[in-house]
This record gives structure tokens, sequence and C-alpha cells, in this order.
């Protein structure tokens, strides 16, 4: 199960309600998302916590009985979190992936670098946006216009991405882009430098991407896909930084209990 939903649905709602010192109640905790397209484990069964005193706790010297309370809580969901199969996932790379990741523990990004041809191209991928509910039909997407598509969009999870494709000198683009099951959006494209002087910064970046001639619009998906940004890369990006958010939750949460226990 994907906690980045739960710590907003369940800690969030828990830690507040902890302060009234309530001697026995259920805190129940569950999220459904939609499917992803490689993998059918984004699920979870509900959470609940066992009805446990406040007076459990009355040993500890010198601690409010709010804290106690509060460490209940932290320590019901750390279990949540442990039993969930996404922290301690170890991610399958698809044959092909052309990328070297670089993922740091406590940061909600991970870059991803390759060389193509000379160019060197890096992808600095966020973490997920995730959206409840069923997965839209794919196949129903010929014929619809503009807006059906943005509220078809609005419906699904999806991970930003920061491309760079910087030649030798130092010269390159930078496009920003949004990341869906199965489609790439280009939100924006602009010349990136290796120093940008007041100038540069001032100078004429282009019309909206999305204001582009059509053909010249492709022709930039294709220059993206030619250096690695595919389905197949940016669907393996989301369930990737999926299970890294269930990793960073958990991490956060024994960092968190740590400093209440002191």
């Amino acid at each position: 199960m994907v906690f980045a939903i739960l710590r907003r649905v369940s800690l969030s709602g828990s830690l507040l309600a902890s302060v009234a010192v309530d001697k026995s109640f259920k805190i129940p905790l569950s999220a459904f998302f939609q499917s992803q397209p490689s993998r059918s484990h984004l699920s979870r069964e509900s959470c609940t916590v066992l009805p446990v005193s406040v007076s459990n706790f009355s040993s500890k010297a010198n601690k409010p009985a709010s804290d106690s309370e509060l460490l209940r809580v932290i320590d019901a969901e750390i279990k949540c979190a442990e039993d969930c199969d996404d922290h301690d996932r170890v991610e399958e790379i698809p044959e092909g992936f052309p990328f070297e990741i670089q993922n740091e523990r406590g940061k909600n990004t991970i870059t991803i670098k390759r060389s193509y041809h000379g160019e060197k191209i890096e992808v600095l991928v966020s973490m997920p946006s995730l959206v409840t509910g069923e997965e839209p039909e794919h196949d129903r997407r010929a014929g619809r216009n503009d807006e059906e598509l943005k509220k078809e969009r609005a419906n699904q999870s999806s991970i930003p991405l920061t491309i760079n494709a910087t030649k030798n000198e130092g010269h390159g683009l930078e496009f920003c882009c949004t990341a869906y099951p199965d489609e790439l959006v280009i939100d924006s494209m602009s010349f990136k430098e290796t120093k940008e002087s007041d100038e540069q910064m001032l100078a004429y970046q282009g019309p909206d991407f999305s204001d582009l001639d059509e053909n010249l619009q492709k022709s930039f998906y294709k220059y993206l896909e030619l250096r690695g940004i595919s389905a197949m890369t940016t669907n393996f990006l989301h369930e990737y930084m999926i299970n890294k958010d269930s990793r960073e939750y958990l991490l956060w949460l024994r960092d968190l209990k740590k400093l209440i226990e002191k």
C-alpha cells in the first residue's frame, strides 16, 4: 500500500485526535488508488489499531500522557507501514532501461542519467501525485478533444519530470513534463545555459509549447523518445517513485518516533 495518501488521511487526523486522552478507541486506516500498468499490488486492506489504554504507558517517567498517546499512534502507523508490501520491494529494472539511477535516502526526488551521442541526458524525477479511483480506459482516448483529455488526465496519477539534454559545450534544452500512465505531456520547453546572465534570463524563450506548430510538437516528443524518455521508462519511474514514497514515509515515521522519545 502506498502511504502518500495515508499520511494525509491517517496520520494527520490520528495525531490531532491523540491530544484528547481517550482510554479506548480505534483508528481505521484505509485508502485506495488507481492500479498502475505494471503492477497490481497498489492496494491495501484496512488497518485497524487495537484498543490500548493510555495507562499502559504510565511507567514512562516524566512523559506527558499526550506524548505517550502520540507514540502509540506512531507505533501503529509504523506497524502498518512495515506490513505494507511496498517499502521493502526491490524494483525490477526493465530490460533495455538506458539510465543510471541515483537515489538518496531522505530526498523526495531521484535523478536518472545517461549519455546519448555526446549529449548528457539528466532527468529529475519528483514524487508522484496520486489520484484515487479507477484508471481510465486508454483505448477510448482516440477522437477526444483537448478539454476531454485534460479532464481524463486530472483523474490519473502522474509524476513530474524535468529533463535536460545538454551538449558538450554546456548548452541544451530543458523540458518540464508530466508523465501519466503510458503518456508523456510536455508542459514547457526552454533553452538551458551553464551560467545564466541577466541578458540570457531576459532573452526571448519562444512561445508556449502548446502554441507551437503541431508537427513541431510531435518532433520534440520524438526527440525525447530517442533519448530514452519512452512509455516504458515513465511507467517504471512511476512505480519506482510510489515505492520510494512508501520507504521514505516509513523512515520518516521512525525518525519521528526517535525525536518524540528523546
